[in-house]
């Protein structure tokens, strides 16, 4: 007979795992799987530890270091830039710990974080993210509390030095959000132009399985022209955009006229201005969203309404000298 009681706490802690396996990992998918295999274990565990809590956090943790430790050399061999796979919930919550649960949740901090050691990754999220006692670390990752006090300041040292900081105004973020996505959607070059900083670096992952920039578009000026020379011709084909909170920043879903996801972007935001645009384009990690849309088949597409519009508009023209 199965255990209820045993059940119910695995699903009462099962959105706190998650969120340290996604932390650690960086990958919807792969925080599933380390979640799933806890229960797993948690099932087949013959006598009930002191703390449920403690003992599943850190099963998901070890588990979660060795996926991140094989992970790595595929990620040295990723073709261009690598981002987490996007998250657009996060399902544990602290509502007095809301801002800074957001704030570790969001690409660039995930980014910060694999310049990290997976040792120094884990102790970081069990420590300054959830704010475990170093015993419980300790025992999660294997190593003595002295040990982990020394990882926890080389990897506090290592994430000051890059910390993303955001506008501490969640209202201000998504306003100004939304006056972007409003000019991206009207083509508007000098509307978006006096929303980007001075050194806005636009980046896609597309992991050679989709359409992406060679490398980083950066300034104000590019960054408007590449996006206004999108809007267009992606209207035309049915891509619609759909703002939506993504790693707990302002960003975007784009969606094809199915309703299948063509990429998620996501925004840096500070002192009222994009930093930095992110685009997540790979396919393998946009199917935990939903049914993913061809994007070499809609930039086709787009490229080819283009081609018409500007050919009609040469023709409306007429020859040069008539």
């Amino acid at each position: 007979m199965k255990d209820t009681s045993r059940t119910e706490e695995f699903e009462e802690l099962r959105p706190l795992l998650f969120s340290i396996a996604y932390r650690i990992l960086g990958s919807v998918s792969e925080a599933e799987d380390a979640v799933q295999e806890a229960w797993l274990r948690w099932e087949s565990t013959p006598t009930r530890p002191a703390s449920t809590k403690a003992f599943l956090s850190a099963v998901v943790t070890r588990l979660s270091i060795d996926v991140l430790r094989s992970a790595r050399v595929r990620r040295e061999e990723y073709v261009g830039p690598w981002f987490p796979e996007p998250l657009l919930e996060d399902p544990y919550e602290d509502p007095e710990r809301s801002a800074e649960l957001s704030d570790s949740l969001s690409m660039a901090a995930l980014l910060l974080l694999e310049r990290l050691s997976p040792l120094e990754r884990a102790v970081f999220v069990l420590r300054e993210v959830f704010g475990f006692g170093f015993s419980d670390i300790a025992s999660a990752v294997d190593r003595s509390e002295a040990a982990c006090r020394q990882l926890a300041v080389r990897a506090r040292r290592h994430m000051d030095e890059g910390r993303p900081r955001f506008e501490a105004d969640r209202k201000e973020r998504e306003e100004l959000a939304g006056r972007f996505f409003d000019a991206f959607r009207e083509g508007d070059v000098d509307g978006l132009r006096e929303l980007l900083a001075a050194d806005v670096h636009m980046v896609g992952d597309g992991g050679g399985k989709a359409p992406q920039w060679a490398r980083a578009i950066v300034g104000p000026d590019k960054v408007a022209r590449m996006l206004t020379a999108m809007t267009e011709p992606f209207h035309r084909i049915g891509v619609v955009v759909e703002p939506h909170r993504v790693n707990g920043q302002p960003g975007a879903l784009f969606r094809d006229r199915d309703g299948r996801v063509l990429n998620a972007f996501s925004l840096d935001i500070l002192d009222g201005q994009i930093q930095t645009i992110r685009s997540v384009i790979n396919p393998d990690k946009l199917g935990h969203i939903g049914p993913v849309a061809d994007a070499w088949a809609l930039t086709h597409e787009a490229l080819r309404v283009r081609r018409e519009q500007s050919a009609r508009s040469r023709g409306r023209r007429g020859p040069r000298g008539a």
